[in-house]
């Protein structure tokens, strides 16, 4: 896998982890402890995409 379609990867993840912590927000059982977890994973791939890009 080259570096450009492992950066697509990445944002591919990212966008689908936006859209789970849009659905637990709305959702009520869901605690914030969950969204928390989820706010997190999605900040890890962001930086890891950010400094991929500087790389590249």
């Amino acid at each position: 896998m080259n570096l450009s379609s492992h950066i697509a990867e990445l944002k591919r993840k990212h966008h689908s982890l936006s859209e789970k912590v849009e659905a637990a927000q709305r959702a009520p059982g869901t605690s914030t402890l969950e969204i928390a977890e989820l706010k997190k994973q999605k900040l890890r791939l962001k930086e890891e995409i950010e400094k991929l890009s500087v790389t590249a």
